[in-house]
Order: C-alpha cells, then sequence, then structure tokens
C-alpha cells in the first residue's frame, strides 16, 4: 500500500492504527489552514473570502483519504477471514501423543504444524527382451538405475547373480546397441529412444574388463600425452592418468570415416581427449588449427554396429558409431567410424567411457567388489552337526567298515559317482550298445548353457562379440562340415579361434577328443569339465560360458 504522502506502507503494518493517525493528521492540517485563512485572506472581486473555497478543497481531500483507508481496511480484513476460513475448512487431526506436547500445546495437530509431504515418485513401464525375442514389462520409478534394473531381472528369473549382467540399448534399424552404464537412469535413456529401438538383457563379460588388464585394452603405440607427443603412459599408471582429470591422455591413430552424406570412407589421423573426438585436416598435425572437432564426449554416446559391413559400405568389420544424446537417430547425424582390427576399436570405445565418467566407472566397478568383501566372511558354508559326524563307508564286503585313508575315501566317492553315472545312463537308454551310447553323447549336453547346436561360424562371432570378448569365453556348436564332429569356439587376447572336437571309437565305445585321441572323453560334458580345470592344447582355461537365458 503507497499512503497519502507517497510512502511504501508495509502489509504488515496494523492499518486501523494508521488510519487514525491519518485522520488526527488530517484534523490538525485543516485547523491550522482554516484559521490562518480567515486572518490573512483578501477579498476577491465578487466580495467573497477566498478561505471559503479553500476549506471546500480540503474537506473533499480528507474525505476521499478516509474512504481509501477505510477500503484498505476491509481488504485487510477479507484476507484474514478467507485465510482462517481455509485453515477450517480442514478437518482437526487429534495428536497420537499428547503426552509428548507441552501444557500450553495443544493435543490436537494444527495444518499447519504438520511435516511437508513428500512428492510421490512416479512409474513408468519398461519392456525388456531376452535374446530369444521374449519380452517382459517391468514397472519401476524413475530413479532406478541400469545395474538395480539388472538385478531385479536376475532375481525374478532365477539367475546367478554375478555381476556380469547388463541392459543393452538395440537400435534394430540402425543396427546400433550399447551397453548402458550401471549408474545410468533407465527412464532417461528410454525417453530418447525409438518406437522400434528396445532395452535387451544379456551377460558381458567384458563390462569392466580393462580395470584388470589395462594393457591388453591400451596398446601402448595408442595411448599418448597432449602435451608431449613423445612422451608414453608409464603401465602402472596408465589408468591413474585416465581417471584423473589433472592428468591429460589421449588415444591417436587413423581411422576410416564415413563422409556424410555420401557412401564413400576416408582414412584420417584422429585424437580422443576428455574435450572430444578430433581430425587432423593435415595429416597426423596436433596443432590447434588442423584440428577439426567431430563429437562432443558429453553430449554424445559411443555404439557398436551390429549390422555387417557391406550394409554401410565399410572398409573392414570394425567399425562403431557415435551417437548424439538427444536425437532419435537419423543417419545424417551418426558419425560412423571404422577401425583396422579388433583391439583398435576396443581401445577407441574404451578410451571413450573412460573420458566421459572418469572415475564413476571405477565407482562401478568397485560396488561388487566391495559387496563380496563384505560377504566373504559368510561364502563359506558352515557344516552341521550332523554332517560333522559323517564318516566314509564301504559296503562292497558282507559288513560294512569305516574308511579311515582319505585317499581310498577319495577314491570311493569318485567311483560311487562313476557308477551313478552307469546307471543314469542305462536308465535313460536302457541298453549298452555302443549306438545308444552315441545318442546318449549326442543328447547329454542339449540342456547346457554353453551348447548352442547348429549355428553358424559367423553366429558364434557375433554372440562371443556380444558377450564380451575375454579370455575364457566359449561355447560349443555343431560342426558345419563334420556332421558327428562339434566346435569349441574360444576367446583369446581378442581374438576369436576355433577348435574341432572330433569322435573316435576305441573297444566299441564312442569318444570325443580335441588332441587326436591323446585325451579322450565319454561325452562333451567331460571334455568341458577337463578344459575348465586344464589348459591342456588350448591357448588358455575354458572360464566364461555364452549364456542366454528366457526372461
Amino acid at each position: 500500500f503507497i499512503s497519502v504522502t507517497g510512502r511504501f506502507v508495509p502489509d504488515d503494518v496494523d492499518l486501523e492504527a494508521l488510519v487514525n493517525d491519518m485522520n488526527s493528521s488530517l484534523e490538525s492540517l485543516y485547523s491550522t489552514c482554516s484559521s490562518q485563512q480567515t486572518e490573512s485572506a483578501p477579498l476577491l472581486h465578487n466580495g467573497q473570502n477566498s478561505c471559503s473555497h479553500h476549506h471546500h478543497i480540503q474537506h473533499n481531500q480528507a474525505c476521499t483519504v478516509h474512504k481509501m483507508s477505510i477500503l484498505f481496511l476491509l481488504c485487510r480484513r477479507l484476507q484474514v477471514e478467507e485465510q482462517q476460513l481455509r485453515t477450517s475448512s480442514l478437518p482437526a487431526i487429534p495428536n497420537p501423543f499428547p503426552e509428548l506436547c507441552s501444557p500450553a500445546s495443544s493435543p490436537v495437530l494444527s495444518p499447519g504444524s504438520l511435516p511437508p509431504r513428500e512428492p510421490s515418485s512416479d512409474k513408468y513401464i519398461v519392456k525388456i527382451f531376452s535374446e530369444d525375442g521374449i519380452g517382459k514389462v517391468v514397472e519401476i520409478p524413475a530413479d532406478m538405475t541400469a545395474r538395480d534394473l539388472c538385478q531385479l531381472l536376475v532375481y525374478k528369473s532365477h539367475l546367478v547373480d554375478d555381476n556380469k549382467w547388463s541392459l543393452v540399448e538395440h537400435h534394430p534399424l540402425l543396427g546400433l546397441e550399447r551397453c548402458l552404464e550401471d549408474h545410468e537412469l533407465v527412464v532417461q535413456v528410454q525417453a530418447f529412444m525409438n518406437s522400434d529401438s528396445r532395452f535387451l538383457f544379456r551377460k558381458n563379460y567384458a563390462k569392466y574388463e580393462f580395470f584388470r588388464n589395462p594393457l591388453t585394452f591400451f596398446p601402448e603405440h595408442m595411448v599418448a600425452w597432449c602435451q608431449e607427443s613423445d612422451h608414453t603412459i608409464p603401465p602402472s599408471q596408465l589408468l591413474q592418468n585416465f581417471l584423473s582429470t589433472s592428468s591429460c591422455p589421449e588415444i591417436q591413430g587413423h581411422l576410416y570415416m564415413k563422409e556424410v552424406g555420401r557412401k564413400s570412407w576416408k582414412k584420417v589421423y584422429m585424437f580422443l581427449r576428455r574435450s572430444g573426438l578430433y581430425c587432423s585436416t593435415k595429416g597426423t598435425s596436433k596443432e590447434p588449427r588442423h584440428l577439426q572437432l567431430l563429437a562432443d564426449l558429453e553430449e554424445s554416446n559411443i555404439f557398436t554396429v551390429t549390422l555387417g559391413k557391406k550394409h554401410h559400405g565399410a572398409p573392414t568389420d570394425y567399425h562403431f558409431c557415435i551417437k548424439p544424446n538427444k536425437t532419435r537417430g537419423e543417419m545424417k547425424e551418426l558419425r560412423m567410424l571404422c577401425a583396422e582390427d579388433e583391439q583398435s576399436r576396443t581401445c577407441w570405445m574404451t578410451a571413450f567411457r573412460l573420458f566421459k565418467y572418469g572415475i564413476v566407472l571405477y565407482q562401478n566397478y568397485g560396488v561388487p567388489q566391495q559387496t563380496k568383501t563384505l560377504l566373504s566372511h559368510f561364502s563359506a558354508p558352515v557344516r552341521s552337526v550332523s554332517e560333522n559326524s559323517l564318516v566314509a563307508m564301504d559296503f562292497s564286503g558282507r559288513i560294512g567298515r569305516v574308511i579311515d585313508n582319505p585317499v581310498e575315501a577319495q577314491s570311493a566317492a569318485m567311483e560311487e559317482g562313476l557308477v551313478w553315472r552307469r546307471k543314469t545312463r542305462m536308465h535313460i537308454l536302457g541298453s549298452h550298445s555302443p549306438l545308444h551310447h552315441s545318442s546318449l553323447n549326442s543328447v547329454i549336453h542339449i540342456a547346457q548353457l554353453w551348447f548352442y547346436g547348429r549355428i553358424t561360424r559367423e553366429e558364434s562371432h557375433r554372440i562371443i562379440h556380444q558377450q564380451g570378448q575375454v579370455d575364457g569365453l566359449f561355447l560349443l556348436r555343431v560342426s558345419q562340415s563334420n556332421p558327428k564332429a562339434y566346435v569349441l569356439t574360444l576367446c583369446h587376447h581378442q581374438k576369436i579361434k576355433h577348435f574341432q572336437i572330433l569322435p573316435c571309437e576305441e573297444d566299441g565305445q564312442v569318444f570325443f577328443s580335441l588332441d587326436d585321441g591323446v585325451t579322450k572323453f565319454t561325452d562333451l560334458i567331460q571334455l568341458v569339465e577337463f578344459y575348465q580345470l586344464n589348459r591342456g592344447v588350448l591357448p588358455c582355461k575354458l572360464k566364461h560360458p555364452c549364456t542366454v537365458v528366457a526372461l
């Protein structure tokens, strides 16, 4: 409000006292003015005193101010009554703990004394697909991360939680996919996906493998300092320099880049730094005037191209793509790149993740490690009193005897296991003929996760690549060249190798061997279990089976 004198009056001032003060001021002013005008006012030409004219003006001003004051009072009273009516319309809530109130406090909670209500979290519908194309609808909150959703799917599907599961953003029309980082919010990623895009749930053994074996992911000739082109990063400080914001490592090398709006590819020299991906317009020059920014890491994500090289006319099979975050994925907005080999492509893609997320990736990697450390004290099985009282017994004779020798007890346990295996085969087949043994060997491994049946060589490469090209990742499939043989597909040093498993017959019984009959096995399960413990003729042990689950 503004008074007659032009001053601003705050809302918390008592308007009634203000009006009384204004009335008294006006009355004193009027009395003073009228007395002065009566004593010294000159006469007008018509004989009337000018004091009466001024008296009329002052009287009108006083009436106007008085009316305005009454109007202000009415407005203020209306506001107070409205506030009281709004408060009284809410029901009074009895205080469940009146003994906690002070004597002056009321045992009834007023609406103003209630705590502020937290906003309810919205739920979102997300559909997750497995490798076999079957989808599952999940309702999640807005703040659920990719790691939390993977653990929820593991729990609902009764899977083993080995921290190797990942959520994949898949774009089938574009032929692009990437694994979401564990800290990413699923709802935010879904907001920028097309209607044909989907989330896939699969294994990814290589998600944090670069923390365990950094030298295999970052070749020495591709890593350099931005300040000193001839200074290489020591192996012991490799990851520290990538994670530390004070250091400035960079990835450099030649890449094939698809020209925008054309089908041709151009080989250029590129640099990957924390600030973005650059290409040199003049050979291998690092001068700022010769560098052109291709992508900003904060506003982009890196994807693997699933379509073959013929689809984009790529010069090699090792192509990848940089896609802006807030685009629906038009081809003109994608930056298609192609490397010379798999190691180079893995280096570029891994460095992109490290430069973009930094220490957050290491924190994601450390969460399951900390959980494993906390649970290490409870990981060992606790034997009950009845189990501790168990002893090895031999019932081959007329009476049973206790086996005191540990070696003899272990041999008896192995023999019992073999006898059980033979009985199981007899129960399934009902015969001991070699033909039936051969039939058993062809079906006993079908239910295993690592057996993929009749798939092509290219399909096995695709599966190995999707689940992470780490040492020891393997699968078994039926040989295309020999219907009676099988093939072991194994990944070692980011290269995929194939080993043929040939059947061999001895004394009327069929065996399987990887080394031309030197080591023979009755079925594929025994073969896999042996090479999981022994390297043998393989470049490494079998560590990680390729797993396909149904949600």
